[in-house]
């Protein structure tokens, strides 16, 4: 196991993510509490649970896929393009304010985690498994 790989496809997205929080999301959890949402809407307090643990996977699914002997440009490049839109989303939402264009974009980035998993899920079953909550999550909040 290469421990300095895997800090690093973990740390990506998650330290990534910390620093969309301080410049996009400062008052998200405000923004969030005043939206008219459906019953079902997490409350405010899961975010940061669940989105640390679903970085932390999406790393080492990352991870997994660039440990083995076939490599996939397609995959690491949908990768590295859903994990922008993801940070995109919350400048788009958040910052801005742009809430239809968040939605669309909303709608590409599900589009692209989607064909992530099936590209690892090529290379690595347990990659692309590893993927399915992120994409559970994502769906919950397209919703």
């Amino acid at each position: 196991m290469n421990y300095g790989k895997l800090a690093k496809c973990v740390l990506v997205p998650v330290v990534g993510s910390s620093l969309v929080g301080i410049f996009a999301t400062r008052n998200s959890k405000e923004i969030y509490d005043k939206l008219k949402k459906p019953a079902f809407a997490p409350p405010s307090w899961t975010f940061p649970v669940a989105w640390t643990s679903l970085y932390t996977i999406m790393g080492i699914a990352k991870y997994r896929l660039a440990s083995k002997e076939k490599e996939s440009k397609s995959a690491e490049l949908l990768y590295d393009t859903q994990v922008g839109l993801n940070f995109l989303w919350s400048f788009l939402f958040f910052k801005w304010g742009l809430r239809g264009t968040a939605f669309i974009e909303m709608a590409a980035l599900l589009t692209l985690i989607t064909l992530t998993a099936f590209e690892f899920y090529k290379i690595d079953r347990t990659s692309g498994l590893a993927m399915i909550p992120y994409i559970a999550w994502v769906t919950l909040l397209f919703r």
